[in-house]
């Protein structure tokens, strides 16, 4: 394995997040703070709790979920996307480097700073709520499959989008709303039967629910189901970046 060539890229992308760091780490912050405010103070005045769980810890697994997806898919395309832009990734595909070096180098770097940044929000929650997490371990768990998957969706969103309109679309217009419609700020239990039923179609609920089962033990879906559902998302991106590297799609162009 070229551990040079993994680091080169690793510590370039983390370079870059020291350049950017209002945009990378003091923006999330502030946004998780003001959702505090408003879901929190605002609608957990009239929400004392949900499913025996305070409504501010309640939303606290939600909130750091909502971040790390957006800022798992964010930094991920940008990092293979500005290359292409620039031109520099044919020093990239021409190094002695494999699709997995690259990969671990790219989608390592964008998982680290999202684990970073749900850190920084996990301790900015502290100091709005009496923060507990029943299962520590798999808490981690969850944090690290969910920013290596997302990662690795980002990775192909960057090597898909031909311009900067559209490496926005798609955490815009599908991401944000499934994250949104996925249980974020309530339980699916508090739906009508029949918009239960739909909600189980979108995969980001899955993720939710396990990641806030790690917290209080209070789950909508069956937390085996929940680590298949990131396992098996993490397994797909993974084979369509081989593809994408083997057949050289938008690559080679």
């Amino acid at each position: 394995m070229n551990v040079e060539g993994i680091k080169a890229i690793y510590f370039n992308e983390m370079r870059r997040t020291r350049n950017t760091l209002l945009q990378s780490i003091v923006s999330p912050v502030l946004s998780t703070a003001l959702y505090f405010v408003v879901f929190g103070g605002a609608i957990g005045s009239r929400i004392q709790s949900v499913e025996g769980v305070d409504y501010g810890l309640f939303i606290v697994p939600g909130l750091m979920m909502l971040s790390l997806l957006t800022q798992s898919i964010s930094n991920a395309s940008f990092g293979i996307f500005f290359p292409k832009f620039t031109g520099t990734i044919y020093e990239v595909m021409s190094a002695p480097m494999s699709f997995f070096e690259v990969i671990v180098g790219y989608v390592g770097a964008a998982a680290t700073k999202s684990l970073i940044i749900g850190t920084i929000i996990l301790i900015t929650a502290a100091f709005f709520v009496d923060l507990r997490i029943a299962h520590p371990v798999w808490m981690v768990a969850f944090l690290v499959l969910t920013c290596i998957a997302f990662s690795l969706f980002g990775f192909i969103i960057g090597l898909w989008a031909d311009n900067f309109e559209k490496l926005q679309l798609i955490p815009l217009i599908v991401i944000t709303p499934l994250v949104f419609l996925g249980g974020s700020f309530y339980s699916i239990d508090m739906l009508p039967e029949f918009w239960q039923k739909v909600t189980l179609f979108n995969p980001v609920v899955y993720l939710i629910s396990g990641f806030r089962w790690s917290f209080f033990e209070v789950a909508d879906v069956p937390v085996g189901l929940s680590l298949a559902m990131i396992a098996g998302f993490l397994v797909l991106c993974l084979g369509i970046v081989w593809w994408m590297f083997k057949t050289g799609y938008k690559l080679r162009s």
